[in-house]
């Protein structure tokens, strides 16, 4: 073969691995989006537990994702964290809030989402409900470090968190020091009834799209035809050559 035939050899077989490569991934991707989706519903059809079985399955090392809970107690607005967020399309921060259960712990609820124009609790004052609450959520993980290399670092001056820590949470109150809180948090539900809808609950995403199969058929279908066509093509070239 010739100098160019060669080349064209050599592309031909990069870009059949290059696609496949791609393909194999989304097939990986499929079986992490398969395994989400029912570790989620598993957790949705499971029975409610008590603050106190949460706390103590995230002792022992068991999953706690998306198991509903009951809880009440006293929110503290003025120790509320905002985790900035884009919820269906709209930009603005999902508000953790530490509520003073009964037993004097503390747990970090996530009320919901407010639009970035309303980070500022005096913009939304009828929602920073007072008094005794009594609420239904799901319980969530409390990640250890952040998720990957390009979430940025939280701003704990500005209360803007990119990934939930919740020892950053605790660390930026005054009374961090004198307080025990729960080592999880929790998503209020759907049934929450915010005055103006600030906070705006049952903010927690359930359904995930899953397109993954179709990618992996489409870039190994992209693989196969560049198999072909280029076969095709080079075998021609050699022959003429």
């Amino acid at each position: 073969m010739t100098r160019n035939s060669w080349i064209l050899l050599i592309g031909i077989v990069g870009g059949v691995i290059f696609l496949s490569g791609l393909g194999t991934w989304q097939l990986n991707r499929l079986a992490w989006k398969e395994a989400l989706i029912s570790r989620v519903q598993a957790g949705l059809k499971s029975a409610p537990l008590s603050l106190g079985e949460i706390e103590q399955k995230v002792k022992t090392g068991q999953d706690i994702e998306y198991r509903p809970t009951h809880f009440e107690g006293r929110f503290e607005h003025a120790s509320e964290a905002h985790f900035f967020i884009t919820h269906k399309g709209r930009p603005g921060y999902f508000v953790y809030t530490p509520l003073r259960l009964a037993d004097g712990r503390f747990l970090w609820v996530n009320r919901g989402f407010v639009a970035i124009e309303n980070k500022d609790a005096a913009r939304r004052a009828a929602g920073q409900v007072e008094g005794h609450v009594s609420l239904t959520g799901l319980a969530r993980t409390a990640p250890a470090q952040k998720p990957n290399y390009f979430v940025p670092e939280n701003d704990l001056t500005k209360n803007v968190f990119y990934w939930k820590s919740l020892a950053q949470m605790i660390a930026r109150t005054k009374e961090a020091a004198d307080r025990k809180y729960l080592p999880f948090f929790v998503d209020v539900d759907d049934k929450v009834a915010n005055p103006g809808n600030m906070p705006l609950g049952g903010v927690t995403r359930i359904t995930f799209p899953n397109s993954h199969l179709q990618y992996a058929l489409t870039w190994f279908g992209l693989a196969g035809a560049l198999l072909v066509v280029g076969g095709m093509f080079l075998r021609g070239r050699v022959r003429d050559a």
